[in-house]
């Protein structure tokens, strides 16, 4: 499961595409019915995932539709080290064509065992995809959402300590590590015994090739922090499951815990010059969240983890805002062959750090750029 990221514009069946000269839309009869995907070209191992309805496929991925038999045992074979070796053999290149494909040997035995096993790695694999923000199907923060799965540890706690809750967020990460290493383990083992190749290949799978990521603890702060300014935009609440706004109506209920920003700009200086500054809201985010009297640890926490310059934990998290949020942001929202796409779009003056300011694009009007000028630049001035 997996790398979903792109949306097709299929209005009117697909009428702009169909009517540009430039594209060429093949096997429409095949659109948005359920597949087994893989790409085509890949230099690492040959990975196939399992698609629903609802996707179309291009010339950079390869599809199996299938109208009998069991679509999760042919997936648990393709992730195999049986498909894997027998691959090297049939097509010892990097190009894994629908013809490559076709020409692996297939054999149905066990089908419900593998594909039990198989629905159990789909599960982990979304739970892990659906752990960062740039999944469609993204709920909370797993630093927020680790706090009602483990009820048991935070209940008695009026203030929530933000290291325990990483802690509690790297023994989830790595149970679900571990129990999707010993499936591909054991389908391994199944398959092996299919194909009767117990004198060629062994079951073990290397941690590098496990696909799901352990926890990050920089990473996962930095996240954090993304995941607050959506808050601060409004386009995350704490109120509300999943994305709340992309456009649209803006609907003041669903913010009520904490309010995003009025005037959709949030100023970044070297000091504290407005009300609405970039760190004072971050601070009244985790207070909010993590408990007043845990403020101070929770913060110096955080800038222990970001590593920035600073005299205080405030110091540090200015000058990760100043230098190097809206970087990890490009990259967070990027998209292979096309460039960085970032939500929330920066105002600079320049090297010196004079003054910054952060706006959110889906809540970008005709008089956004005035006010950041009359109603912030000229004030820090």
């Amino acid at each position: 499961y997996g790398n979903r990221n792109y949306v097709v514009l299929w209005e009117n069946d697909g009428y702009e595409i169909r009517n540009n000269p430039k594209s060429a839309v093949r096997s429409p009869q095949y659109f948005f019915r359920p597949h087994i995907s893989w790409t085509l070209i890949s230099s690492g191992k040959f990975a196939a995932r399992e698609f629903a309805n609802g996707f179309a496929l291009d010339t950079a991925s390869n599809c199996i539709y299938y109208s009998r038999g069991c679509a999760d045992y042919a997936c648990g074979f393709m992730n195999s080290k049986v498909s894997d070796s027998l691959l090297a053999v049939l097509n010892p290149t990097m190009n894994f064509s629908c013809g490559v494909i076709g020409t692996l040997p297939y054999i149905e035995k066990k089908i419900a065992e593998v594909a039990r096993m198989v629905k159990e790695c789909v599960r982990i694999s979304k739970w892990e995809w659906d752990s960062f923000e740039t999944s469609w199907d993204f709920k909370y923060h797993p630093l927020i959402s680790v706090i009602s799965t483990n009820r048991a540890l935070f209940d008695d706690m009026t203030d929530i300590d933000l290291a325990e809750c990483y802690t509690c967020w790297e023994n989830e990460c790595d149970g679900h590590f571990k129990q999707l290493k010993f499936n591909e383990e054991e389908l391994n083992h199944m398959f092996i015994d299919i194909y009767g190749l117990q004198d060629e290949l062994t079951p073990e799978v290397e941690d590098k090739d496990v696909t799901v990521h352990k926890a990050d603890l920089q990473r996962d702060i930095k996240s954090l922090i993304s995941y607050v300014v959506g808050c601060m935009f409004g386009r995350y609440s704490l109120n509300k499951e999943g994305l709340v706004y992309a456009g649209g109506e803006w609907d003041e209920s669903v913010y009520s815990i904490f309010i995003p920003d009025k005037d959709n700009i949030i100023p970044i200086c070297d000091e504290e010059y407005f009300s609405d500054d970039i760190v004072s809201r971050f601070c009244e985010w985790v207070k909010i969240v993590y408990g007043e009297k845990s403020l101070e640890t929770n913060l110096d926490f955080i800038a222990k983890v970001l590593g920035n310059k600073g005299n205080t934990s405030r110091e540090v998290i200015r000058n990760y805002f100043l230098n190097n949020f809206f970087k990890d942001h490009c990259n967070t929202y990027s998209v292979t062959g096309s460039g960085k796409r970032p939500i929330y779009w920066l105002f600079d003056s320049g090297k010196q750090n004079g003054f910054k300011a952060l706006i959110y694009m889906h809540r970008y009007d005709a008089d956004t750029v005035g006010r950041v000028r009359t109603d912030y630049l000229h004030k820090a001035q």
